[in-house]
């Protein structure tokens, strides 16, 4: 019996290519002007994103990529490089099994992955996007990009994707690992918070699951690390503009926890997949400052789990039980 062609795409949401205000300014276009991303009527965002944004947030953003830029370049791509090199050795006795990786905004392009795929005459493709969490804002918006590049083709491979893994029990397992190892290195927190990127709230009226799948992470997560109550947070971070977006906000709260009695906490980011300059900037550090110079003493960031054993185990597990 031939075994059929099988294509496994790794997605993330991508970065700038080079450490430059053009790169990232074309960069920022493109992902700022995906109407998943920014639900506001196109004409009024297109002034907005011109000539209010455009024009002024790159040079922010470039200050912010050049603390966490290596000579690989952008966490983001080469972490993720690095999950799809290990998960393409697993599978490299199968050689009908082809595993690449893919950007929604910059390169390796989604559109030109899924073509190489194509050539290769891949029968059945599985897009594992890496959001534990679903948002119409990331993991629809990676459907949106396969089934537009899809209606193109003349023969349709069999599809499988990957919507969500929020309460996967080797996600959940891998997290709470990846905490109590923290702990036993470098001791524990009094407080352990879980934040996760925020939202336009308006999202969560109009359907999205966003919010109510990361509070069952991090109930799942908790639990499992036999957590009180009154040991665990779940904050919002990321904000951007001026609408409400999901609550609490993660530096409202890390301003007010010393005051609270809370000098010593560990903070995860459940729902990044990969470190990225969210995690590795601003939350481990812009907002371990903000939480010192409020009177906090000891600020631990527990890393996103990336091309560790247990984050190849869980993809594998994933892909495996859609087919592949």
């Amino acid at each position: 019996m031939v075994n059929k062609k099988k294509g496994i795409l790794i997605v993330n949401l991508g970065s700038p290519q080079q450490l430059t205000v053009r790169s990232i300014r074309r960069f920022l276009r493109q992902f700022l002007s995906d109407s998943r991303v920014v639900n506001l009527p196109r004409s009024l965002w297109w002034f907005i994103l011109n000539f209010l944004v455009l024009p002024f947030r790159p040079r922010k953003s470039l200050k912010a990529y050049a603390k966490v830029w290596t000579d690989r370049g952008s966490p983001l791509i080469y972490l993720t490089q690095d999950l799809t090199d290990r998960l393409a050795r697993h599978y490299q006795p199968e050689p009908h099994v082809l595993v690449a990786m893919a950007m929604s905004y910059g390169k390796p392009s989604l559109t030109a992955q899924l073509r190489k795929l194509r050539k290769a005459k891949c029968e059945q493709i599985t897009i594992v996007p890496l959001y534990p969490q679903y948002s119409s804002t990331t993991t629809a918006s990676v459907f949106d990009a396969v089934t537009t590049e899809l209606m193109q083709w003349r023969y349709i491979p069999e599809l499988n994707f990957i919507s969500d893994y929020h309460q996967h029990p080797l996600y959940i397992s891998a997290i709470t690992d990846s905490v109590q190892y923290a702990w036993a290195e470098q001791g524990q927190g009094e407080l352990l918070v879980m934040s996760f990127h925020g939202l336009p709230d308006l999202l969560t009226k109009k359907g999205d699951p966003y919010y109510y799948q990361c509070l069952k992470t991090a109930e799942l997560i908790a639990d499992q690390l036999k957590l009180k109550e009154d040991k665990w947070r779940v904050v919002f971070q990321s904000r951007f503009g001026k609408a409400k977006w999901l609550q609490p906000y993660c530096i409202e709260t890390l301003m007010a926890l010393p005051e609270e009695g809370f000098k010593s906490i560990d903070i995860i980011c459940p729902g990044f997949a990969i470190d990225c300059l969210e995690t590795l900037e601003e939350i481990n550090m812009a907002n371990k400052d903000i939480f010192i110079k409020a009177g906090g003493e000891k600020y631990q960031y527990i890393p996103a789990l990336n091309d560790s054993d247990a984050n190849v185990k869980l993809m594998l597990d994933l892909i495996a039980s859609r087919g592949s």
